[in-house]
C-alpha cells in the first residue's frame, strides 16, 4: 500500500521515522558509516529480518545510502544521505526531551 499524506509536514516527518527501530538505526548512523554487523550489535533487540526491512525502507525513503563492495564475503556499508543528516536536529531534540522527562512519569 502506498503512503498517503495530508499537507501536514509533521505527519510526513513522522512517517519517515515512524517506528522504534528506525529512530535507533538513525541514532547509530548519525555517528558515521556503519557496516551491517555493526548495526546488528548496536541496535539491541532487533532481529536480522526486521533490521533488513527497516534499512530497505530508509533507503527507499532517501534517508540512507547502501554501498556494496564487490568482495567475498560481500561488504555492505550504510550511511546517511543529506536528507538523513537533516533529521539530526529532530533526533537530538528527542534525546533532550527524553533526558529531561525519562523517569518522571
Amino acid at each position: 500500500m502506498a503512503k498517503t499524506f495530508t499537507d501536514c509536514p509533521v505527519e510526513y516527518t513522522a512517517s519517515l521515522i515512524a517506528n522504534k527501530w528506525k529512530i535507533i538505526i538513525l541514532r547509530e548512523l548519525l555517528t558515521g558509516t556503519k557496516r551491517y554487523n555493526e548495526l546488528t550489535r548496536n541496535v539491541v533487540g532487533i532481529s536480522a529480518k526486521v533490521l533488513t526491512e527497516n534499512l530497505r525502507e530508509l533507503e527507499k525513503d532517501g534517508i540512507l545510502n547502501r554501498k556494496v563492495y564487490p568482495e567475498v564475503p560481500p561488504k555492505v556499508e550504510y550511511s546517511l544521505t543529506e536528507k538523513g543528516n537533516d533529521l539530526k536536529e529532530v533526533i537530538e531534540t528527542m534525546k533532550r526531551f527524553g533526558q529531561k522527562y525519562k523517569g518522571k512519569d
